[in-house]
């Protein structure tokens, strides 16, 4: 029985995730706390159950996560502004989740940079997309692993957020495949969060 969950570990990481953010989401109040946690049990995991790429040289690193990162806020402002087209009542989700959940603090960008987004990437990205790769095929383990990504960040009950998920899974995911970096995609990841809640906020 060990064996069998040691070969498919996919069965206890994935309802642990899914339990992990949903603590994490359920009250704003402690939010970074535990969406902090749950980084670190899943990183700490994944490290133990999965061998992390870095086969880039460190300038090459950040040169494309520089770049993808801000394809990244890009793809996410260009997607903001199309649905301000439409009558969907994008501004109000958006004003609500961040109200709630957006970093606001120097302690929040640290705990980002060295826990949380990279916590994301390895789980996400080192253990789930590989894991899956045993049972379908690259390409259908990258869109698996950030369809995973995006239901469960839809635990916040932020629909765009979901949507954004995804987008940000399949690119950070195909980078992965490509580069065989998880340096790249920690970088391209940073990147985004800083844009995005830093220097060019969405203009809601």
């Amino acid at each position: 029985m060990i064996n069998f969950l040691k070969q498919h570990s996919l069965i206890l990481m994935l309802p642990l995730a899914f339990y992990l953010y949903n603590l994490a989401f359920d009250n704003t109040a402690i939010f970074w706390y535990m969406y902090t946690f749950s980084m670190l049990i899943l990183m700490s995991l994944a490290i133990i159950f999965v061998k992390i790429f870095d086969e880039l040289v460190t300038w090459k690193s950040l040169v494309y996560g520089l770049g993808y990162g801000t394809l990244l806020y890009g793809l996410i402002a260009v997607g903001f502004q199309l649905l301000l087209l439409t009558p969907f009542n994008i501004s109000g989700p958006v004003n609500s989740f961040l109200s709630a959940f957006a970093p606001v603090s120097i302690w929040h960008y640290l705990l980002l940079m060295f826990i949380i987004v990279p916590g994301e990437e390895i789980f996400w990205r080192g253990l789930v997309q590989q894991k899956l790769k045993k049972y379908i095929s690259t390409p259908l383990s990258v869109l698996a692993s950030a369809i995973l990504f995006g239901l469960a960040l839809a635990l916040s009950g932020f629909w765009p957020g979901v949507a954004a998920g995804i987008a940000a899974g399949l690119i950070l995911g195909l980078l992965y495949e490509w580069k065989r970096s998880l340096p790249v995609i920690i970088v391209a990841h940073l990147i985004m969060i800083v844009l995005l809640f830093l220097l060019l906020p969405l203009p809601v």
